[in-house]
This record gives structure tokens, sequence and C-alpha cells, in this order.
């Protein structure tokens, strides 16, 4: 009897889990509907947000939101690669330990500090040691001009994508580190062994063999950044309009558009399209997933092949 008892709460525990990830998405979906019948699909490609008027659209937001990632991503990936690299293969056994619990840290620092020194000390130092030292470069310099193009103030894409980078390393090097020490120590030596190298004993011992958990952490960071609010919300520069494609362009996020419109919005349009958003962003995070496992799966057919 006791088992099944067991049995029973865990797949209630599990079915509980299901129910609540339903209920949220069908509350998110009867919350925007009054934006969904007006603007349908074209909420995704209209670039206008009025509240005055009640025209609205989200793709200042939707791409806001993406780019950071992307560029977060782009910065985080490598940099969390090699601090797990170096923890595991390459740090002495007294540094390891400190070291990791010092990065470790970095996720339990409040987003708004985050948030805070980005806007006071990194967006200031990103304007007048990047920006303006890139803009004098590229100058004339067709497409290369426009993408540095901006105010110099320090806020926009580029710096909500670089806090964003900070705050994810700990996650993706936390999970590299503990996938890559679980490599069996006999394989690795007996790569060591034949004579290879560092680099090639993790080419092709330790990244094949934990290949799933690197993209499990890659997709934790991922899912990190996107969902991220108040770091972005000080960063990002909270502007509705895409005038350009710049890295420097004062933009805006999903999550961003929430927390400053939200308590505000009134009854109606403008609080329907804020539900949208929210909409929006719980697919693209489905999205995300839904690839990740199809990436995983296709990993774990691909092993043994070359074999």
């Amino acid at each position: 009897m006791a088992d099944r008892i067991f049995g029973w709460l865990a797949q209630g525990s599990a079915w509980l889990t299901l129910g609540t990830l339903l209920a949220i998405l069908v509350s998110l979906t009867i919350s925007a509907w009054p934006a969904i019948q007006k603007y349908g699909l074209g909420f995704l490609t209209s670039t206008t947000w009025d509240p005055v008027k009640e025209d609205f659209g989200g793709l200042v937001m939707i791409y806001g939101t993406l780019m950071t990632s992307f560029i977060a991503l782009l910065i985080a990936v490598p940099i969390s690669f090699g601090i797990a690299l170096f923890l595991t293969e390459l740090s002495p056994a007294w540094l390891k330990r400190p070291l990791g619990t010092a990065i470790e840290l970095l996720a339990a620092i409040p987003s708004i500090v985050y948030g805070m020194w980005g806007l006071l000390v990194f967006g200031p130092i990103l304007a007048t040691y990047v920006q303006q030292p890139l803009q004098k470069m590229f100058k004339g310099v067709p497409y290369l001009e426009a993408l540095f193009s901006g105010p110099p103030v320090g806020i926009g894409i580029l710096s909500a994508g670089i806090i964003l980078a900070i705050m994810i390393i700990p996650f993706i090097a936390a999970v590299m580190r503990d996938v890559f020490e679980v490599t069996p120590t006999l394989l690795k030596e007996s790569a060591y062994g034949l004579g290879a190298t560092t680099w090639e004993v993790v080419s092709t011992v330790v990244l094949p063999y934990t290949k799933a958990g690197v993209v499990g952490g890659i997709m934790l960071g991922l899912g990190r950044a996107i969902g991220e609010t108040m770091a972005v919300t000080f960063v990002i520069g909270n502007f509705n309009q895409l005038d350009s494609l710049s890295l420097f362009q004062a933009a805006n996020s999903i999550t961003s558009a929430l927390a400053n419109e939200f308590a505000e919005a009134g009854e109606g349009l403008h609080q329907a399209s804020l539900m949208y958003l929210g909409l929006i962003l719980f697919f693209i995070t489905f999205v995300v997933l839904s690839l990740s496992k199809l990436l995983l799966s296709q990993l774990r057919k691909s092993e043994g092949a070359k074999t």
C-alpha cells in the first residue's frame, strides 16, 4: 500500500505540473484575446507602440529579447567553456575550490544589482572606451558605421547583452564543469597515454562524452537570459521604437515592457497587448526548449556513428 500511495503521489505531482502549465497558457490566452482578435499575427511584425492611440505592435520587444539573448550566449558560452576546462583539466588543486566557489557566487548576486552596476559603472565605460573608438574607426564604412551608430550613452542592446552574459556565465560554467568531471578518468588517461594534448583530450573524449550535458547547460543559460527582467530594464534603454539595427541602439524587451507598463496599463487593449507579449514570451521559451530537446535527441542518435 505504501508503494501504491507513493506512486499515486508521484504521478499526481507530474499531472499537477502539467496542469499548472496549461492553466498559465489558458489564462494568458484569455487575457490577451482582445489584442489577438484586433491585431492577429500582425502584432508580431508591427513596430508601433502607442498607448495613447491604442495602437500596439510587439516587434521591437521581440527583437530586443532575442537579440540580447543571442549576444549573451555568444559571449557567455566560450567563456563558460574556458572556465570549466580550466577548473577540470588545468587548474592546480589548491585553486579549484576557491575559484569555483567565486564563480558560483556570481549567481547569488541579485539581478537589480547587476542592473545598477551596468547603468552607473559599466555603461559609461562601454560608451567611452568601446563605442566611441568603434564609431571613429568605422566612420564612413558601409554597414559597419550603422552597426555601431547611436549616441554614446552606454545603454542599449549590446550593453544589455553583456550584462546578461555576465549573469548566465555561472550557470553554464557550473553545469559544464560538473559534466566534464563525470567523464571517466580512465578514458582521459588513456588518451594522454597515447600522446594526446589537453585540447585533443577535451575535443575527442570529454566533449563527445558530455555533449548532452553541455547543451543542457547552454539551454539553461538561454532560458535565464530570455526571462531576465530587472537587469535588462536598467540598461536596455526602454525605447519602444526601432530606428536602426545598431548594437548601441536603445530598445526594449518583453520582460522590461511588462515590468515598466503593466502596473499603469488600463483595462482594454493596452493590458491585453502586454498579456499578448507575455504569451509570445511563453511560446519563445517553449520553442527554445523544444529545439534543445530535438538537438539532444539527434546527438543521442549520432552517438557511436563514427565508431
